[in-house]
C-alpha cells in the first residue's frame, strides 16, 4: 500500500538518502516501495541534539536511515549506559527503544526515542521547578 505524503510549501522530507524540498505550493506525493521516510519535524540534526536522550534519537534515526544498526551500535549503548546510569527512571523508554531495534523496526524505534526525549524533557522541568520549590519567597525567613 502507497504513503501518501502532503507537503506544505517550503516543507522537506527525507526519503532514503535524499532530501525533498516541497518548491511550490502544497505537494501530495504517493510513495510506492520500502524506502526510509523522515518529515522535516521528526528530523533531528546534530546541532538539535543537545541532550543524552536527543543524542540517543539521533543515532537510531541513523540506524533508520542507513539501515546499519551494526555501524551505531557501540556508539548508541554507550550513551544508554550513560542515561540509565544519570536517571535510571529512563530505563523502560530505553528498553522499548532496544525491543524495537532488537525487531528490525526501526521507524518504531525512532517513535520510542522520540517518547525519551519527552519523559528527558519532563525530568528537566520537574528538576527545575523542584529547585524552584527550595527558594525562600522574597521578604521570607
Amino acid at each position: 500500500m502507497p504513503l501518501k505524503v502532503e507537503l506544505k510549501p517550503g516543507e522537506r522530507v527525507i526519503l532514503g538518502q535524499c532530501v525533498v524540498t516541497n518548491d511550490g505550493g502544497r505537494t501530495r506525493l504517493k510513495i510506492e516501495g520500502d524506502v526510509p521516510i523522515l518529515r522535516e519535524k521528526d528530523i533531528m540534526t546534530p546541532q538539535l541534539a543537545d541532550s543524552p536522550a536527543k543524542a540517543i534519537y539521533l543515532l537510531v534515526q541513523a540506524m533508520y536511515l542507513s539501515g546499519d544498526v551494526g555501524k551505531h551500535y557501540q556508539e548508541y549503548f554507550t550513551l544508554v549506559r550513560e542515561l540509565i546510569q544519570a536517571a535510571p527512571s529512563t530505563l523502560s523508554y530505553v528498553d522499548a527503544v532496544n525491543n524495537w531495534i532488537l525487531t528490525g523496526n526501526l521507524y518504531k524505534a525512532l517513535k520510542e526515542a522520540h517518547n525519551l526525549i519527552d519523559y528527558e524533557q519532563e525530568l528537566i522541568r520537574h528538576a527545575s521547578g523542584g529547585k524552584r520549590l527550595l527558594e525562600q519567597p522574597e521578604g521570607g525567613t
